[in-house]
């Protein structure tokens, strides 16, 4: 593997001013705009936040590109990934910058942006176990409409309409449908069930974790929620007792 490039003769602009915190601070000054962004101690001239008004929005980072003049974004509520995306201009940054640390929305910080911006996952301002449950049933949801894939669809819809699986904390892996007590949850907690689609025909697979030993083949998305909803009370008892 050949060996990474000095990042000041990569991002030369940059290094110019020392560290990508300034850099940007300095395009934004240019079109009037202050930015408030801390250089990394680490690696200054590819790594820089900021931190929003909002107490349940985390740090914004911006992350150069080892190999390549390419710089991403991601930012963090309190629910997980709300922001991400990347763009070869560097002046593409700091307008999605500032709508992120002034609180706009969202949908404004994404069009705020010239370049593709992942920001799909709802936003959860109070942080309260239920609400962001809530959100993810709500992302998840999302991503399957937009996964053209009809039997990952309606495995996520089923799942969704019971209940007592939608009270769980929804994740995917590997495109599986899994599930935790809360958002909290350990991640040495015993696992609950992962919920695999086929591509086609049936079956669903249902297993203990989205790689683990299965634990049923049944004929369709309806069987795979009402195997996870027998499966449950055992399940909550084993929690309990931890």
């Amino acid at each position: 593997m050949p060996p990474e490039p000095n990042p000041a003769v990569l991002y030369p602009d940059v290094a110019a001013y020392g560290s990508l915190a300034a850099a940007l601070r300095a395009l934004a000054d240019a079109d009037g705009t202050v930015l408030d962004l801390t250089a990394s101690s680490v690696d200054p001239l590819r790594q820089a936040s900021a931190t929003g008004v909002h107490a349940h929005r985390k740090s914004l980072a911006v992350s150069a590109h080892p190999t390549e003049r390419r710089w991403s974004v991601t930012a963090f509520g309190n629910n997980g990934l709300l922001l991400s995306g990347s763009t070869d201009d560097l002046g593409h940054l700091p307008p999605v910058i500032e709508a992120w640390v002034s609180g706009a929305p969202l949908e404004a910080v994404a069009e705020s942006a010239r370049f593709d911006v992942l920001s799909g996952r709802p936003e959860v301002v109070d942080g309260t176990a239920a609400d962001v449950i809530a959100a993810e049933w709500a992302w998840i949801l999302r991503q399957a409409r937009d996964a053209d894939w009809p039997e990952h669809l309606a495995l996520v819809e089923a799942a969704h309409a019971e209940p007592r699986l939608r009270e769980l904390y929804p994740f995917t892996s590997h495109w599986a449908l899994s599930f935790a007590a809360g958002p909290d949850a350990p991640p040495d907690a015993p696992p609950f069930l992962s919920l695999q689609a086929p591509h086609g025909t049936p079956p669903y697979t249902v297993r203990e974790s989205w790689n683990g030993p299965v634990l049923a083949r049944v004929d369709g998305p309806a069987a795979a929620v009402a195997f996870a909803v027998a499966r449950l009370p055992g399940w909550r008892t084993l929690v309990s007792l931890l």
